[in-house]
């Protein structure tokens, strides 16, 4: 990864380098602590220490960071700062990079668009990848159509542990991936000119603020990767340690289906939508969408509503049959729960707490969102004739 930056001749802020520090630290102590362990069968007591080049700056904003990793993962953290963090050595020769926004591009469809919207507003775009076996293709071959195509570098963070039986939730893997676009983004001439550079993290709002679809999926079981009360709280650290970026997701009020509908080159959509990935399960399923799991159900909700032909290959295709494997398979059941709550209870009994934080200021559109992106999972439970 350092080397990959280097032969770039990017050279990134000291500070940029500490907070991809901090997050492949997180993301490998989650990977050790087992949630089966702990006093409650989940929730951890996760301590830990993190080497910088600046540890005061850091340490000044101590509590701050732990209170974003506790509600990203939905543990108890404790993150200190020691001298010793250290720089990569300078590029041979430092590039001039001329992008003025930062896109995660991860293969996904949300991306996608995020991606084609960006280009089409005139934005010039430097894309970072993650690189997922599987997607990694996919990344260069948008990057290379979308526009007069974009800067691009996929990049691995590879941080495990030895240990045999490791944790698997691993919900605070995703922040390498936000750390990797503060890196770029510290690289652009722009950002050594003093300016503030735009992060966007393009995901569909539903997704975003993932509500807990039923009362059993409660806490690490669903995702806050890009939850705004995350995003506010991780920007907040950057700002205290002097990272001039602003993370934004433009799509945080919408569903799926209507990124679809409102992107603004609807002819490159059509012609990379199906090839996008959405699935939770891909490699397990031989680089093929399962079908079943909610990001899968999200992705046909959405085609059903762009009102055009969706020409991914699923693994689980009719959902209609009524066994383990397809339509009382516990993904399809939790959707189905769910939206029979929503309907019997109402919207803001099954929202719950999902939306409950002084940081979130745009409450009222963000329940709209989640009604809307119920019904049109509703419409694909009708459509495909879910018992």
């Amino acid at each position: 990864m350092v080397e990959r930056i280097r032969r770039r001749g990017l050279e990134p802020a000291a500070e940029a380098w500490d907070f991809l520090s901090l997050a492949l630290a997180a993301v490998t102590v989650d990977g050790i602590d087992r949630r089966n362990l702990s006093a409650d069968g989940w929730t951890r007591q996760l301590h830990l220490s993190v080497a910088a080049t600046d540890p005061d700056r850091w340490s000044g904003v101590g509590p701050e960071i732990d209170r974003a990793l506790s509600f990203l993962t939905t543990d108890m953290w404790s993150v200190s700062f020691m001298p010793g963090g250290c720089l990569p050595p300078r590029p041979r020769k430092h590039a001039s990079v001329e992008a003025d926004t930062v896109a995660l591009l991860s293969g996904g469809l949300d991306s996608l668009i995020g991606a084609i919207d960006l280009a089409a507003s005139g934005s010039t775009i430097f894309g970072v990848s993650q690189t997922v076996r599987g997607d990694n293709s996919r990344q260069r071959l948008f990057a290379k159509r979308i526009g007069q195509g974009l800067q691009l570098i996929q990049l691995n963070h590879n941080a495990s542990t030895r240990r045999r039986q490791k944790e698997t939730s691993q919900r605070s893997r995703s922040i390498v991936f936000l750390a990797f676009a503060v890196l770029v983004a510290s690289s652009l001439d722009k950002y050594k000119a003093g300016e503030t550079i735009p992060i966007y993290i393009c995901e569909n709002g539903f997704i975003a603020v993932n509500p807990p679809l039923t009362p059993a999926r409660i806490g690490s079981l669903s995702t806050r990767t890009a939850h705004p009360n995350f995003l506010y709280q991780i920007q907040q650290v950057l700002d205290r340690v002097g990272l001039r970026v602003k993370i934004t997701n433009p799509y945080i009020e919408k569903t799926k289906g209507e990124m679809m509908l409102q992107c603004s080159d609807q002819q490159i959509l059509e012609e990379f939508a199906s090839i996008s990935t959405s699935c939770g399960r891909f490699q397990r399923f031989n680089y093929t969408h399962c079908g079943r799991c909610v990001p899968c159900q999200i992705r046909r909700a959405s085609f059903l509503a762009w009102g055009r032909l969706d020409k991914t290959t699923y693994h689980f295709e009719d959902l209609s049959i009524a066994d383990s494997d397809y339509a009382m398979f516990d993904d399809v059941q939790a959707v189905k729960i769910a939206i029979e709550a929503a309907r019997t209870d109402g919207l803001d009994r099954w929202i719950g707490n999902a939306l409950n934080s002084p940081n979130i200021d745009n409450v009222s559109a963000l329940r709209a969102m989640l009604g809307r992106g119920l019904r049109e999972l509703g419409e694909l439970h009708d459509s495909l004739r879910i018992p």
